[in-house]
């Protein structure tokens, strides 16, 4: 659910193909999660089960930090989970559709005709991200308003005011929008609330006792706070839970998002009949869910971002294995951490990472700092230095570190961004997701 501009969300783990085997190392799972506590690279939990037995749990950081008081997170701390909520969305359309309430095939106009395209746009579109319904979270100005509560009514002019950006079934294109509505076809078609009907279909009918329809996070029911690395750990703000709703508004532990997937393969929410249908893929989209490849080991799952919150949830139906990671303060991308527990449980090669940066002198970093501007890409990148460290903050967004790989190159690796800097020609350039962008210091 997170908006940023760089920043852009993994959707899913991969990693090369090696010599799978079983057997589970605890020690170098540990080892992974203590080199990302202690480096602050990372607060959040891990938990993999297999064949519906915890296996490994593990959690790191803080669920609220407040100055000197911290409180840490443990096992049981529950986490926003952002877009993960769309696969219990997805699944409750499904029991609606297994009770003949409705089809794929029905039409968005029976509930909502103003939304525009309303008459070609059929449930599996939505849940398959084709109705070509704008994703509101694009909008340039959502982070003005996303912390205020909003009724449906709001929310439903906004999503019609945005518009068609194709048309329908034409192709895939991920929106919120499509999963706001889907809740709320939901709160129709049941005359009660989302948070009852998850209540009532999902959490109390296969044990999940750590997950529900979220409010304001509170640190003294064990919920955590999520956090951006600066200089620090610095408080991200909240979005009010009215906003996404379907599309992101659960909040969950990585045990208590095992057992769901695990569950949900395993036949005690959906037919079988209705899981293909959930599983089938077009256009790399499934309704409601995602394939996540790992090597020749093809899973099922999803990925969520919401604030400082960033989540991942994987299930691998032929070895019964479900992996879930959820952190509230990332540095490092959540997908390399999921990459790292995947490898150390089948036993591929795999090295825990040091997280050693290169030592580059003051007078050096002194000569990268400025503001750059690019032909290619309509924004401003300001470098400032503030002790030891470069920091870089685009036009609109937050500063971010940069760490050192050699005394030219750093990175963000939480962003997957590259920066390459040349002194002699008052240049840099930004590598990010396969691109490469020349930027020019001015004078």
């Amino acid at each position: 659910m997170s908006k940023k501009i760089i920043l852009s969300c993994i959707l899913i783990a991969t990693a090369t193909a090696g010599t799978f085997a079983q057997a589970f190392n605890k020690p170098k799972m540990d080892s992974l999660m203590n080199a990302i506590s202690s480096n602050n690279k990372g607060m959040g939990s891990v938990a993999i089960m297999k064949g519906g037995k915890l296996l490994y749990t593990r959690a790191i950081g803080y669920k609220d930090i407040n100055g000197d008081n911290k409180l840490a997170a443990d096992y049981a701390t529950k986490y926003r989970i952002g877009s993960i909520s769309k696969v219990f969305t997805s699944v409750m359309i499904f029991q609606l559709i297994e009770e003949h309430k409705l089809t794929l095939d029905t039409k968005l106009s029976t509930f909502y005709p103003k939304v525009p395209n309303a008459k070609l746009i059929t449930i599996s579109d939505m849940l398959s991200h084709r109705s070509g319904i704008y994703n509101f979270t694009n909008n340039s100005e959502y982070l003005l308003w996303n912390a205020t509560p909003h009724t449906k009514e709001q929310m439903l002019d906004i999503i019609i005011k945005g518009g068609s950006v194709f048309k329908p079934g034409t192709k895939a294109d991920y929106s919120n929008s499509n999963f706001v509505l889907l809740g709320y076809i939901i709160e129709k078609l049941t005359a009660h609330t989302y948070k009852e009907e998850l209540a009532t279909r999902i959490t109390s009918k296969i044990g999940l006792n750590n997950t529900y329809f979220g409010t304001k996070a509170d640190p003294a029911k064990n919920e955590a706070h999520s956090y951006v690395m600066n200089t620090k750990w610095e408080q991200e703000s909240e979005t009010d839970m009215s906003i996404p709703g379907g599309a992101g508004a659960i909040v969950s532990t990585p045990s208590d998002l095992d057992l769901f997937i695990t569950s949900l393969f395993g036949g005690k929410l959906l037919s079988k009949k209705s899981l293909d249908e959930m599983t089938t893929i077009k256009d790399d989209y499934g309704r409601g869910i995602f394939q996540v490849p790992f090597g020749t080991k093809k899973g099922y799952g999803h990925t969520g971002g919401i604030d400082g919150f960033s989540s991942s949830l994987g299930y691998f139906p032929d070895d019964s294995l479900a992996v879930a990671y959820i952190g509230n303060g990332q540095v490092i991308p959540v997908n390399d951490i999921v990459i790292g527990a995947l490898s150390i449980y089948y036993n591929v090669p795999y090295k825990v990472p040091t997280f050693k940066t290169f030592d580059v002198a003051e007078a050096t970093l002194k000569q990268y700092a400025g503001v750059y501007t690019s032909a290619q890409l309509p924004l401003k990148i300001t470098i400032t230095l503030k002790g030891k460290t470069l920091y870089a903050q685009a036009t609109g967004q937050n500063e971010f570190p940069l760490d050192a790989t050699n005394e030219t190159t750093f990175e963000f690796a939480q962003a997957g961004i590259v920066m390459v800097f040349n002194a002699a020609t008052n240049s840099m350039q930004l590598k990010q997701g396969g691109g490469a962008y020349d930027f020019t210091k001015g004078k």
